[in-house]
């Protein structure tokens, strides 16, 4: 039997690692990394009728994460990852059948929404007058892997959880927290113009241990008017996270001095009322705020503090549930 030249196969293996290492860098893992991105100064993004740009001596700042699916090279090799990246789930990111364009269009419809309600809030907080009605709680998300995926979609409008009235996203967390793991509460929700009861069985939260929920992203549903034009646009930024610095920087556009000469970063979901809400990607967003060179960055309390305080290096991190708790730490700093 004939040998082949020790050449020959060398060269035959060094091919086939090169189409394994061709393939590995365009394929993906079927997960997805989060990515940290530099803050940006939303100043550029924000218009506010009537009233010209704020000072930017100092400013406030947004922060987003990039998301792009891991490749197989990535997951093998994981030094080659970006500095702080973290893989996360495909099922974390996308619901079951839907694709990631239609996730990120999703995440554009959230940021409208956030926009709104951000501007609400910060030109009743300006004095001004403001119609903001509050009607139920829309759901954005439902988890695949809970009970309520079965029940409700995305879309519904929840009005009533149990015999309590839900037209706020606190009342039906009260609602849904008071029972036990496990238990049912019955749901009376609007969908495509039609009311409907639905019974949904509840889950202990993964994120916060000792928390009821019954696993959906929810967001207000309101009719909001607001007293003159208010333009936000972050280009393909999708998602709520960005309620925080959007109100923060409307406020400065009327002509307040929010920031007081400091690079002040923010995240956070706003709600109607001003509570502010946790958001994803803490680590990613904390290192890049780092990397802006921000002076305070501004995050909800409670697990996004801790998870910031974690990659916060030398950088001031204020905890905050509500946006008027943000301006009262703003107005404590010395004026620069």
């Amino acid at each position: 039997m004939r040998r082949l030249p020790f050449g020959s196969i060398a060269l035959a293996g060094a091919a086939l690692l090169a189409v394994l290492a061709i393939y590995a860098m365009r394929t993906s893992s079927g997960d997805f990394l989060y990515v940290p991105n530099e803050a940006s100064p939303v100043a550029a993004n924000v218009e506010v009728e009537g009233y010209p740009d704020a000072d930017m001596k100092g400013g406030i700042y947004y922060v987003d994460v990039i998301v792009r699916e891991e490749r197989w090279i990535e997951r093998i090799l994981t030094f080659l990852r970006p500095d702080g990246a973290t893989v996360v789930a495909r099922e974390a990111v996308t619901a079951r059948g839907e694709t990631f364009e239609e996730r990120r269009a999703k995440a554009k419809a959230e940021m409208t929404r956030s926009e709104q309600v951000a501007a609400a809030v910060a030109l009743r907080a300006g004095g001004l007058k403001v119609t903001a009605i509050p009607r139920g709680v829309f759901v954005s998300g439902v988890a695949s892997d809970v009970p309520a995926a079965l029940v409700l979609e995305e879309g519904d409008v929840i009005l009533r959880a149990g015999k309590q009235p839900t037209k706020t996203l606190a009342a039906l967390r009260r609602a849904v927290g008071a029972l036990k793991p496990g238990q049912q509460i019955q749901l009376h929700i609007r969908r495509a113009g039609k009311r409907l009861d639905k019974l949904v069985k509840t889950v202990a939260s993964i994120h916060e241990p000792g928390r009821t929920v019954i696993g959906i992203q929810v967001e207000q549903d309101a009719r909001i008017e607001l007293p003159l034009k208010v333009k936000i646009d972050l280009g393909e930024v999708g998602g709520p996270s960005a309620g925080l610095p959007f109100a923060l920087e409307v406020l400065q556009e009327l002509g307040n001095d929010i920031d007081r000469g400091y690079k002040v970063a923010a995240t956070g979901e706003i709600l109607l009322d001003g509570t502010v809400g946790p958001v994803g990607g803490l680590k990613q967003k904390t290192l890049g705020v780092r990397a802006s060179g921000a002076d305070i960055f501004l995050v909800p309390a409670g697990e996004n503090a801790r998870t910031a305080r974690q990659y916060a290096g030398g950088m001031r991190i204020v905890p905050v549930e509500s946006f008027q708790q943000a301006l009262r730490a703003l107005r404590t700093l010395p004026a620069k």
